[in-house]
């Protein structure tokens, strides 16, 4: 499974009525194809996913195949706390071409370690697809622990993790225990330069929304000794990752989305947009941004 440095979560467009909106959504892939995202992954926590029916997933996940028509590699989510739906889905989005497919741990049910082995396993056995598995203790509640990943990893097609624990130390953990085909991606943009630099494949992110460009300035930078330069950069990105959290995702990246021109739309309930003092607060952030963008080197 090779999503490149930089893959992003899409987010889904929506028109006034609420519907998905496919005219901007296919603007947004050409977008983000063009400001770097060496992957793109759909129907994820950013693409508002609780809040898609199952046909709307696969109409979404079948356009998306054919928009990029090859051009990076495409990731559907799939998983959910039903083991048997999640095996439906992820046949329904092979079928449609994707190029593998993203597992989140069961939120809600709260299984243990045994189960998510079990129902990892179950799915991974259900598809030819690669798989990568997404730890996010924050939305789950419980936690994937390293010796679960390091289990799963010896499934052949179960050959990335998304980790949003924001625990770097559980992160060494996998990457020391697993053969060096396995791949470690950070779920949080604001770990992306330390999990390089210990050894990690990339990032699934949603700041390269609006920031695609400067992430891989950032990456370049790094894996070409300018450590110094890649720092900076990391430092500056900080305030505005913060920023674009500072509201559930993702009501802020569809904000700062708007203000380079891009309408995705507002988000469906129960997420609500960000009031004018909201908008204001991240402005400053944002011309904060853009003062030491022109630093970047």
């Amino acid at each position: 499974m090779n999503l490149g440095r930089i893959s992003t979560a899409m987010v889904t467009p929506f028109s006034t009525d609420g519907s998905i909106d496919y005219e901007k959504a296919g603007k947004m892939i050409e977008h983000l194809i063009s400001t770097g995202s060496e992957s793109l992954v759909v129907c994820g926590t950013t693409g508002e996913s609780p809040t898609l029916s199952s046909e709307e997933k696969e109409e979404l996940i079948r356009f998306t195949v054919n928009q990029v028509n090859g051009r990076v590699p495409v990731i559907a989510g799939t998983g959910s706390n039903n083991t048997a739906a999640s095996i439906e889905a992820t046949k329904t989005a092979e079928a449609a071409g994707v190029d593998g497919v993203m597992l989140v741990v069961p939120y809600y049910n709260k299984p243990d370690q045994k189960g998510m082995i079990a129902h990892f396993k179950a799915i991974a056995e259900s598809t030819v697809l690669p798989i990568m598995l997404y730890n996010i203790p924050g939305r789950s509640v419980v936690n994937m622990l390293p010796e679960t990943v390091l289990e799963l990893s010896l499934v052949p097609n179960i050959q990335a993790v998304k980790e949003a624990s924001g625990n770097l130390d559980q992160m060494t953990e996998i990457l020391r225990g697993a053969g060096k085909e396995f791949q470690v991606y950070s779920g949080d943009d604001g770990l992306t330069l330390p999990l390089l630099a210990i050894g990690g494949a990339g990032i699934v992110s949603v700041a390269s929304h609006v920031i695609g460009p400067d992430m891989n300035k950032m990456v370049v930078a790094f894996e070409e000794g300018r450590h110094q330069d890649a720092a900076y950069i990391h430092q500056s990105m900080l305030p505005l990752i913060r920023a674009l959290f500072s509201k559930p995702n993702p009501v802020p990246v569809k904000y700062a989305l708007s203000k380079q021109g891009i309408d995705t739309g507002s988000v469906r309930l129960p997420l609500v947009g960000m009031t004018d003092e909201e908008k204001k607060q991240f402005d400053v952030v944002w011309e904060e941004y853009i003062q030491n963008q022109k630093n970047f080197k």
